[in-house]
Protein backbone atom coordinates (compact mmCIF):
# COMPACT_ATOMS: atom_id res chain seq x y z
CA UNK A 1 0.00 0.00 0.00
CA UNK A 2 1.24 3.48 -0.87
CA UNK A 3 0.44 6.70 0.98
CA UNK A 4 1.89 10.08 -0.07
CA UNK A 5 4.54 8.34 -2.17
CA UNK A 6 5.77 5.94 0.54
CA UNK A 7 5.28 2.19 0.77
CA UNK A 8 3.52 1.44 4.04
CA UNK A 9 4.40 -1.93 5.68
CA UNK A 10 1.41 -4.25 5.28
CA UNK A 11 1.75 -6.47 8.34
CA UNK A 12 1.97 -3.68 10.93
CA UNK A 13 -0.95 -2.03 12.68
CA UNK A 14 -2.06 1.19 11.01
CA UNK A 15 -0.83 3.48 13.83
CA UNK A 16 2.68 2.04 13.62
CA UNK A 17 2.68 1.76 9.82
CA UNK A 18 1.95 5.50 9.45
CA UNK A 19 5.15 6.31 11.36
CA UNK A 20 7.17 5.05 8.38
CA UNK A 21 6.24 8.36 6.71
CA UNK A 22 8.84 11.07 7.44
CA UNK A 23 7.17 13.71 9.60
CA UNK A 24 4.55 11.47 11.23
CA UNK A 25 5.30 10.05 14.67
CA UNK A 26 3.17 8.06 17.10
CA UNK A 27 1.20 11.08 18.36
CA UNK A 28 0.42 12.43 14.90
CA UNK A 29 -0.55 8.93 13.70
CA UNK A 30 -3.02 8.64 16.59
CA UNK A 31 -4.57 12.01 15.74
CA UNK A 32 -4.86 11.07 12.07
CA UNK A 33 -6.62 7.82 12.99
CA UNK A 34 -9.06 9.72 15.24
CA UNK A 35 -9.86 12.23 12.49
CA UNK A 36 -10.42 9.52 9.87
CA UNK A 37 -12.24 7.16 12.28
CA UNK A 38 -9.99 4.23 11.37
CA UNK A 39 -9.44 1.58 14.04
CA UNK A 40 -5.92 1.36 15.50
CA UNK A 41 -6.29 -2.41 15.78
CA UNK A 42 -6.49 -2.87 11.99
CA UNK A 43 -3.50 -4.02 10.00
CA UNK A 44 -2.44 -1.86 7.05
CA UNK A 45 -3.25 -4.63 4.56
CA UNK A 46 -6.86 -4.80 5.84
CA UNK A 47 -7.69 -1.16 5.06
CA UNK A 48 -10.46 -0.49 2.55
CA UNK A 49 -9.86 1.89 -0.38
CA UNK A 50 -12.26 4.37 1.27
CA UNK A 51 -10.18 4.38 4.50
CA UNK A 52 -6.96 4.77 2.52
CA UNK A 53 -8.45 7.75 0.69
CA UNK A 54 -9.50 9.39 3.99
CA UNK A 55 -6.01 8.84 5.46
CA UNK A 56 -4.36 10.30 2.36
CA UNK A 57 -6.67 13.33 2.38
CA UNK A 58 -6.08 14.16 6.06
CA UNK A 59 -2.30 13.75 5.76
CA UNK A 60 -2.06 15.94 2.65
CA UNK A 61 -4.31 18.64 4.11
CA UNK A 62 -2.96 18.89 7.67
CA UNK A 63 0.69 17.74 7.68
CA UNK A 64 3.94 18.58 5.94
CA UNK A 65 5.55 15.24 5.20
CA UNK A 66 8.42 13.70 3.22
CA UNK A 67 9.96 15.97 0.54
CA UNK A 68 8.18 19.15 1.61
CA UNK A 69 9.22 18.73 5.25
CA UNK A 70 12.80 17.79 4.34
CA UNK A 71 12.97 20.94 2.19
CA UNK A 72 11.75 23.12 5.09
CA UNK A 73 14.31 21.60 7.47
CA UNK A 74 17.10 22.09 4.91
CA UNK A 75 16.06 25.76 4.45
CA UNK A 76 16.07 26.31 8.21
CA UNK A 77 19.59 24.90 8.55
CA UNK A 78 20.75 26.96 5.56
CA UNK A 79 19.30 30.11 7.16
CA UNK A 80 21.20 29.38 10.38
CA UNK A 81 24.42 28.94 8.38
CA UNK A 82 23.82 32.16 6.39
CA UNK A 83 23.30 34.33 9.49
CA UNK A 84 26.32 32.65 11.07
CA UNK A 85 24.54 31.82 14.30
CA UNK A 86 26.21 29.47 16.78
CA UNK A 87 24.01 26.58 15.67
CA UNK A 88 24.70 27.38 12.01
CA UNK A 89 28.46 27.32 12.59
CA UNK A 90 28.13 23.96 14.39
CA UNK A 91 26.16 22.58 11.43
CA UNK A 92 28.74 23.77 8.91
CA UNK A 93 31.60 22.26 10.96
CA UNK A 94 29.64 18.97 11.20
CA UNK A 95 29.61 19.08 15.02
CA UNK A 96 26.69 18.51 17.43
CA UNK A 97 24.46 21.61 17.49
CA UNK A 98 22.43 21.00 20.64
CA UNK A 99 24.93 21.19 23.47
CA UNK A 100 26.18 17.62 23.52
CA UNK A 101 29.73 16.96 24.66
CA UNK A 102 32.34 16.42 21.96
CA UNK A 103 35.29 14.97 23.85
CA UNK A 104 33.52 11.64 23.55
CA UNK A 105 30.20 10.44 22.16
CA UNK A 106 29.86 12.61 19.06
CA UNK A 107 30.71 9.83 16.64
CA UNK A 108 27.41 9.94 14.77
CA UNK A 109 27.64 13.51 13.52
CA UNK A 110 31.41 13.38 12.90
CA UNK A 111 31.34 10.00 11.23
CA UNK A 112 32.89 7.04 12.97
CA UNK A 113 36.21 8.81 13.56
CA UNK A 114 38.46 6.87 15.92
CA UNK A 115 41.18 9.05 17.41
CA UNK A 116 41.97 7.02 20.52
CA UNK A 117 45.50 5.98 21.45
CA UNK A 118 45.19 2.33 20.46
CA UNK A 119 43.33 2.74 17.19
CA UNK A 120 46.27 3.61 14.95
CA UNK A 121 48.62 0.83 16.04
CA UNK A 122 49.45 -1.88 13.58
CA UNK A 123 49.08 -5.45 14.63
CA UNK A 124 52.38 -7.23 15.18
CA UNK A 125 53.06 -10.00 12.73
CA UNK A 126 54.73 -13.17 13.93
CA UNK A 127 57.95 -13.97 12.06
Amino acid sequence: MRLVGINIPDNKKVGIALTSIYGIGRTAAGKILLLTKVSEAKRAKDLTPDEIGRLKEVIEKNYKVEGELRQVVRQNVKRLKDIKSYRGIRHSKRLPARGQRTKTNSRTIRGNVRLTAGSGKRKLTKT
